[in-house]
């Protein structure tokens, strides 16, 4: 596998592009960015500097490099692969109760017995999250990892944007199927969250619409809970996730976070389905758990092979939460890789991915979520 990855941190440099590569042919362009960029100059700069050449990526609260953290950039990340065949393609989804019919599409259309890995990045917001990616999980082969992460839009919640085969879309998901014995892929998620506070019981849900609590609205119990950060809402609902525990208090290992409100309707709006009958819990983090996490998905993802290439999809919770240490959990998982990786990645509004190497996949929220890449050499 052979990378190339520039970062612009303007338009103008966005424009140059093309003058960064040299004797370098990629297959396709990873494209994570602040939601300025996405527009039609980024189509026009991407085609006069790579003619042809297929692209996948999203927009973000935040991007990520070896580097740490960028705000307001634009990372382009260039992949050749050696001997790995893959697909791109996309689906619509023109209301949140399409998200499993169209990670369904994906999934059917990705299928093949010599499936090996999926990325998957879909819309931030008017989206059921975990039903896209259970949608996609229930037409795949199984055991094959699906990993990737919902757009961003700098914690605005109102307009997020995908890039795809077709161009930019407010209400498109796109993925690339990787295929065959020569890729070999590491994953790891972790979060570092705590709960606090007393399991409220939901008493009445909808897919990913929360209605009740304890029989009493929602939105009313949560602002109780918050206090003055109610007054900040539905950005500093990513300070204070919910844990979901099963009927009988088992922690499910999910975290949600709020996407939305509904005043009118008293309701929360998370980014993936609530276990029904179920119980929530409010979580908050310290700036050190959440570094420790991320060195945890780190190594759990290296175990066992290398990383030419790593995907780290964090949750613009924790950037929130870190504030100006957000750079320490790119450290971490820098340091446990070493110099010779290329990283690219976004803070993301969901993070997609098995728990671990062979269980299912599933939305995350307030995780790190981290994916290795490489190619194995032909023996010849």
């Amino acid at each position: 596998m052979r990378i190339h990855q520039t970062v612009a941190r303007n338009r103008a440099e966005l424009g140059h592009l093309d003058a960064t590569l040299t004797g370098f042919r990629p297959d396709l362009l990873l494209v994570f960015g602040a939601p300025e960029y996405f527009g039609p100059p980024l189509l026009a700069t991407l085609a006069r500097a790579y003619p042809d050449l297929p692209a996948l990526g999203c927009t973000t609260a935040g991007e990520i490099t070896g580097d740490g953290v960028e705000q307001g950039a634009c990372v382009v990340t260039a992949l050749a692969f050696e001997h790995t065949p893959f697909k791109l393609i996309e689906a619509d989804i023109p209301h949140m109760a399409h998200s499993r019919a169209a990670g369904l599409q994906l999934g059917q259309t990705l299928a093949d017995p010599d499936l090996v890995t999926v990325l998957l990045f879909g819309p931030g917001v008017d989206v059921n999250g975990s039903a896209l990616v259970d949608g996609l999980a229930s037409a795949v082969p199984p055991g094959v990892p699906i990993v990737g992460g919902l757009a961003g839009d700098n914690g605005a919640f109102v307009k997020t944007c995908t890039l795809g085969p077709s161009g930019l879309s407010e209400r498109r998901a796109v993925a690339m199927g990787l295929y065959g014995d020569a890729i070999d892929v590491g994953h790891g998620s972790f979060g570092g969250w705590e709960p606090f506070g007393p399991a409220r019981k939901v008493t009445r849900a909808d897919g990913n619409v929360l209605y009740e609590l304890d029989g009493k609205p929602a939105l009313e119990v949560y602002k109780r809970y918050l206090g003055e950060h109610a007054n900040g809402l539905p950005a500093t609902g990513l300070l204070f996730p919910f844990s979901m525990e099963c009927e009988h208090g088992q922690d499910s290992g999910l975290i949600r976070t709020i996407l939305g409100i509904d005043e009118a309707a008293g309701s929360l709006i998370l980014a993936g389905v609530i276990v029904p009958n179920g119980f929530l819990r409010l979580m908050h983090a310290s700036a050190d758990k959440l570094v420790d996490g991320a060195e945890a998905a780190a190594r759990t993802a290296l175990a066992g092979g290398n990383g030419e290439f790593v995907l780290l999809i964090s949750c613009v919770g924790r950037k929130l939460v870190m504030g100006g240490r957000v750079d320490e959990e790119i450290e971490a998982v820098a340091e446990v890789f070493g110099r010779s990786s290329i990283l690219a990645g976004f803070y993301s509004y969901g993070e997609i991915g098995p728990f671990t190497a062979g269980r299912g996949c599933k939305l995350h929220n307030q995780t790190m979520s981290v994916t290795r890449l490489a190619e194995r050499p032909r023996s010849k």
